[in-house]
């Protein structure tokens, strides 16, 4: 009788102490349902702020202000038909269809002031070096069925390229003439109305295939 005293008199000591956290430093303790090492984890709880639904609504619409904000337009052109074919698949692969467009564009005819055809190269270097004389700036036209010949400036217009001729004569410019180099045409534009960073990512096949017509803002 006196050793059964003597367990509950332990058990009792036990259950005291397990139910004060004596015995946590062993593993040992209760549950604590307040849980204070939580709070203990809280940066700055006191700077914790319930928002209203139109605060919400609020700073969710400036997030997404923000975010559209960081998108970028780009575009690239004029690009061929050829061009444009091998373009499709790969944008349709690689973005969603609101993410892109192929639009018709007409390219301008563009006209030249020309010296030519020589007869032969040396009549040709003959001309550059009178150019050179006079300070006018030339290069070389880019028409096969122009050469061998000179440039002295390219436009958008006829109109423009003969008030230049008018100037240049007045330098003593004699032989030059107003050339159209090429006609309207028609092409493509690639438009790209809101590239963010994670599209960027996916545009390295595109860039690669436009070559020499690269990406730039709108």
């Amino acid at each position: 009788m006196r050793l059964l005293l003597v367990l509950l008199l332990l058990a009792n000591g036990a259950y005291f102490a397990w139910s004060q956290g004596h015995l946590a430093g062993l593993g040992w303790g209760p549950v604590n349902p307040a849980e204070p090492q939580r709070l203990a984890l809280q940066i700055k709880p006191e700077a914790l702020k319930v928002l209203s639904a139109e605060e919400s609504r609020r700073l969710s619409a400036a997030a997404e202000a923000a975010a559209e904000a960081a998108k970028e337009c780009l575009v690239a052109g004029p690009l061929d038909e050829k061009l444009a074919a091998a373009l499709r698949p790969l944008l349709s692969q690689a973005l969603d269809e609101k993410a892109w467009s192929l639009d018709p564009v007409t390219v301008p005819g563009r006209w030249i002031i020309y010296m030519g055809r020589y007869p032969d190269v040396d009549t040709l270097n003959r001309k550059k070096a009178e150019l050179r004389a006079r300070r006018i700036p030339f290069e070389p036209v880019g028409v096969p069925a122009l050469e061998p010949g000179l440039s002295l400036g390219s436009f958008s217009s006829p109109g423009a390229a003969t008030e230049e001729l008018n100037a240049l004569s007045q330098r003593g410019v004699r032989t030059a003439r107003v050339q159209q180099e090429r006609a309207d045409a028609k092409g493509f534009s690639l438009k790209l109305p809101a590239v963010d960073e994670a599209l960027k990512a996916k545009l390295d096949p595109v860039r690669e295939q436009l070559g020499n017509k690269p990406l730039r803002p709108c």
